[in-house]
C-alpha cells in the first residue's frame, strides 16, 4: 500500500513532492498501462481543482484513451484536433486558459473550463499526452506546466514499451 504525505504548501513544492511519489510508484514496475493508471490516481488525489486526469496513447495516426480519473472521455483523437490532437500533432505543451476559445475544441466533459495537455516523448518518439481538465477558467499556469512536463519525463521511460 502506498501513502504519501504530499502537501501543498505552494506549487512548486507540491510539484516536487509529486515527481517523488510518481518515482517511487513507477520505478520498478514494466507495465505502462499500470504505471499510467497510477500517475492519473496520484494527480487526481492531490492536483486541486481538476474534473478530468488522465492519458491518451499516441496509435497509428491518433490517440487512443489510455488510464484516468474522471467522467467518461472521447476515445480516439485525430492527430491535429482539440487541445490533446494539437499537443500531439506539434509536440508542444497546450496551456489553455479557457478552453471555449479554442478553435477545434472536443468538449468530452461540459464543465471544462481550461486544461493542459503535455506531450509525452521517448527518445524523440510521441508516446502519448498527459491531459488534465480543470472547471476553473485559466486553473494552469507556468508552475503546472513546468511541474507537469517533469513529471512526464520521469514516466515517459516507463510507459514507452
Amino acid at each position: 500500500m502506498y501513502d504519501f504525505a504530499i502537501s501543498a504548501a505552494d506549487k512548486q513544492a507540491l510539484y516536487r513532492e509529486l515527481a517523488q511519489a510518481l518515482d517511487a510508484l513507477t520505478a520498478d514496475e514494466p507495465d505502462a498501462i499500470a504505471n499510467m493508471a497510477n500517475a492519473a490516481a496520484l494527480m487526481w488525489q492531490y492536483l486541486p481543482e481538476l474534473n478530468w486526469a488522465g492519458f491518451y496513447r499516441a496509435i497509428g495516426d491518433g490517440l487512443v484513451l489510455g488510464p484516468f480519473q474522471g467522467k467518461p472521455a472521447c476515445i480516439r483523437i485525430p492527430f491535429g484536433q482539440g487541445v490533446c490532437g494539437t499537443a500531439a500533432a506539434t509536440r508542444e505543451t497546450q496551456c489553455v486558459a479557457d478552453v471555449h476559445a479554442f478553435r477545434g475544441h472536443i468538449a468530452c466533459d461540459a464543465a471544462s473550463a481550461s486544461e493542459l495537455v503535455v506531450p509525452i516523448l521517448y527518445r524523440g518518439r510521441l508516446v502519448g499526452v498527459l491531459d488534465l481538465d480543470s472547471p476553473v477558467a485559466a486553473r494552469f499556469d507556468d508552475g503546472d506546466v513546468a511541474g507537469c512536463t517533469n513529471l512526464m519525463e520521469i514516466l515517459g521511460p516507463r510507459i514507452a514499451g
